[in-house]
């Protein structure tokens, strides 16, 4: 499942002698026959992407704040083609748009193409694909700093010195957790039909490709990122300290796309992660199978053990340092198979 958007230049004339540029980005849909989702932003000009990975922290620290130097473009008329159906929208404020529909078809597992233009006829409108997942028991939604790889979200500075200072591939994630999202993807199914993996964090959609890199790097499997509102360049500080009403807002609607199958949350005590998954479980009991919890602050220890010792009696959870530890409680509710070895 590639997770690296398509993207195009699209123009449109302002006047006879001016021509202005619209940058239209797509990345990854999903959804099944009856609920799809397509994400996307127009910006006034192409973003910057990483281009070369060098060990050097003034290059890093330049690439990485090219990111947040973006020009939304707002209230761009927009028009999405998927098959024979075509849906009109707009970007919004800050140029970040969302289309949601139904298909007119049913539709097989698998990924789907769809364009995204300009609000005329643009004979070059971006090409995206979604991804409508095999219908499976189970489906992973996994926060990404400090559950996946180390962020020190809780620490201001430190987070920014690990953003900048390392390239995508030096970023460090938790030792076996490759292993044990490899386990999660197949549970209970094969590798033809993985389970759906989907990645929602706080960190911003100009990390897009950033992340999308550190996943490919480590290994892990892929999947559908869920990030936060873009910021600009005089924001950086305030990078992933976005508030997370927004990241239950994209959990929920995840589950209510796919109400068959049961979900298993997986987060860390850095932030808001174990408050919010129980809201979550209440609200959702029947669809959440299991949340496993990452210790990566100490001082938070007995509060999220008091946390998760009031989730729905349906609801197995674990509370972890390391990955092997996760591994060892998932096969001990049957939710990944027996070691053979």
């Amino acid at each position: 499942m590639s997770r690296v958007p398509v993207e195009f230049m699209l123009r449109r004339e302002a006047g006879p002698s001016i021509q202005r540029k619209a940058f239209i980005k797509v990345y990854q849909g999903f959804g099944h026959t009856g609920s799809l989702v397509v994400y996307g932003h127009v910006f006034h000009r192409k973003p910057y992407r990483f281009r070369r990975f060098r060990n050097s922290f003034l290059l890093n620290l330049v690439q990485l704040v090219r990111l947040f130097v973006l020009k939304p473009a707002p209230y761009v008329p927009l028009r999405l083609q998927f098959y024979d159906q075509v849906l009109e929208g707009h970007s919004e404020y800050d140029g970040f748009f969302r289309f949601e529909w139904a298909s007119a078809h049913t539709l097989a597992a698998g990924w789907h193409p769809f364009t995204v233009g300009l609000g005329n006829d643009n004979p070059a409108p971006a090409e995206g694909k979604l991804w409508v997942p095999h219908v499976t028991q189970f489906a992973f939604i996994s926060d990404i700093d400090d559950t996946i790889m180390k962020s020190y979200s809780a620490t201001v500075f430190r987070r920014l010195y690990e953003l900048l200072a390392r390239n995508p591939e030096r970023r460090r994630i938790f030792l076996e957790t490759a292993n044990h999202y490899k386990l999660l993807s197949l549970a209970h199914t094969h590798a033809a039909a993985p389970n759906p993996m989907f990645y929602v964090s706080s960190s911003e959609w100009n990390l897009y490709d950033y992340l999308d890199r550190v996943f490919s790097y480590n290994n892990l499997p892929p999947g559908i990122f869920l990030l936060n509102q873009v910021k600009r360049w005089f924001e950086l500080l305030r990078s992933g300290k976005t508030g997370h009403s927004g990241k239950l807002i994209r959990i929920s609607r995840v589950l209510q796309a796919f109400p068959r199958q049961q979900f298993v949350l997986l987060g860390d005590n850095s932030q808001q992660d174990p408050q919010l998954y129980r809201a979550i479980a209440e609200k959702h009991p029947g669809q959440i199978y299991a949340i496993y919890i990452r210790n990566v602050r100490a001082s938070r220890a007995v509060a999220t053990e008091t946390l998760l010792s009031g989730l729905p009696a349906n609801v197995h959870s674990c509370f972890f340092e390391h990955s092997s530890e996760a591994i060892e409680h998932g096969r001990a509710i049957g939710l990944l198979p027996q070691d053979k070895g």
